[in-house]
């Protein structure tokens, strides 16, 4: 790491920890006022963003960027005023109560759960744009001040973002431009910087390919810094003899809208008791999409994430399972356990594959692209957390980001 990035780093951290006392105590409407604010600057400064994602676009294709990770980089009229729309929800979601009582004890005192922010919450994430108002907008809502993190792909769109659109908004509402912090840089020593600073960025949330995402939270660990970390992905379908056809086609359809994205369909289990008689089908709906299979015996994991492949993107892996419980326990087994769907008709079997898939979402006759802060939940999301341990799983939103604290008072004081 080098000195002057860990210095960038450090000096983004301090100006976001300054912030964040005031932001703890800032007023709800305070908080919504900021965030309709940046709905309205995307509007006012669409020239301004688009002509910096421009430049971003033009850079990546002189690179070679895929084509699938070109359109996760691109902002157009129609996905901004989606994301101006994203805000004006969120504004209008009821903020969580800050107290809330445990227990009236039999000693005369009140056991209280009290939720208190982070203070600063780090994120790295991919070259996607709309990512930086997404986590920016949670941290706010949460009352936690943070230091984003992205790649040089994306980083002439996220400092427009942040300079044209988040920090007037956060001043006109009377709060601290510093709160939300963008690293100057896209040199990728300072992701590691930003997981190496416990005493200022006590919690980083981990966007972003599977091997270096890993590699960051292994450092995270080293450094004594908690992270959320959605390194991996791949959507898994398993159509069972029940299912109707007419549902099996819409959900594959549905499932490769996009195919840069961590929920789109990755892994078909097509039941092997009918197996031979729904594959034309199948790879009918696939031909017609533009996407390819790939058929048994495969020279890769079963799992294997095609998004993260630009060269083979627009690929799904192909195999039978023998039940509802062997397909969902490849899908524990051999995939990341971000999400898995069945299709049938038969409640039973849908209860047998659901019960026994341990991942963070599951879906009947619904595609597992709705495993999305907004699609799921209505909200904008940090990122998709598929930790097997105790916390918040699926998609993070502001909801997750605070401490808890007990607080004891005397019974009719609280």
């Amino acid at each position: 790491m080098t000195s002057s990035t860990d210095n960038a780093v450090r000096t983004c951290a301090i100006r976001a920890r300054q912030s964040s006392p005031a932001l703890e105590r800032a007023t709800d409407a305070d908080i919504d006022t900021a965030l309709r604010g940046m709905a309205e600057r995307l509007r006012t400064a669409r020239d301004t963003l688009v002509s910096a994602n421009e430049e971003d676009l033009a850079a990546a294709v002189s690179a070679g960027m895929s084509p699938a990770l070109q359109d996760r980089l691109r902002l157009t009229g129609g996905r901004l005023d989606g994301m101006a729309a994203e805000l004006r929800i969120l504004a209008d979601v009821p903020h969580e109560p800050r107290d809330r009582v445990l227990e009236e004890r039999p000693d005369q005192l009140t056991l209280l759960e009290r939720r208190r922010p982070v203070g600063v919450i780090g994120a790295n994430f991919e070259a996607r744009p709309n990512v930086t108002l997404d986590i920016a907008s949670q941290f706010l809502k949460s009352r936690n001040a943070g230091v984003l993190r992205t790649g040089s792909a994306a980083l002439r769109s996220s400092r427009a973002i942040v300079e044209h659109v988040i920090a007037p908004a956060l001043a006109d509402a009377g709060l601290d431009p510093d709160a939300v912090q963008l690293v100057p840089g896209g040199d990728r020593s300072a992701a590691y910087a930003l997981v190496s600073l416990p005493e200022l960025i006590p919690l980083v949330i981990l966007r972003g390919s599977g091997d270096s995402t890993r590699d960051l939270g292994r450092e995270a660990a080293r450094h004594g810094v908690r992270t959320l970390a959605h390194a991996d992905g791949g959507g898994v379908l398993y159509i069972h003899p029940a299912a109707d056809d007419d549902t099996v086609h819409r959900l594959i359809a549905d499932s490769l809208d996009r195919l840069g994205v961590c929920n789109r369909l990755n892994l078909l289990l097509i039941d092997r008791s009918c197996y031979d008689e729904r594959l034309p089908g199948v790879l009918e709906v696939l031909d017609r999409l533009g996407i390819g299979a790939s058929l048994p015996p495969h020279d890769h994991p079963r799992g294997y994430e095609w998004s993260l492949d630009p060269e083979r993107a627009a690929t799904v892996t192909v195999d039978a399972a023998d039940g509802p419980l062997h397909a969902a326990r490849i899908a524990n087994e051999e995939t990341s356990g971000l999400a898995a769907a069945v299709a049938t008709e038969d409640p039973a079997a849908a209860a047998e594959f659901i019960d026994a898939y341990a991942g963070s979402g599951v879906f009947w006759n619904s595609t597992t692209r709705l495993l999305d802060g907004f699609k799921l939940l209505r909200l904008p999301e940090t990122g998709i957390n598929i930790d097997r341990v105790p916390g918040p799983r699926g998609p993070v939103s502001f909801r997750d980001l605070y401490l808890r604290q007990y607080v004891v008072v005397p019974s009719g004081r609280s």
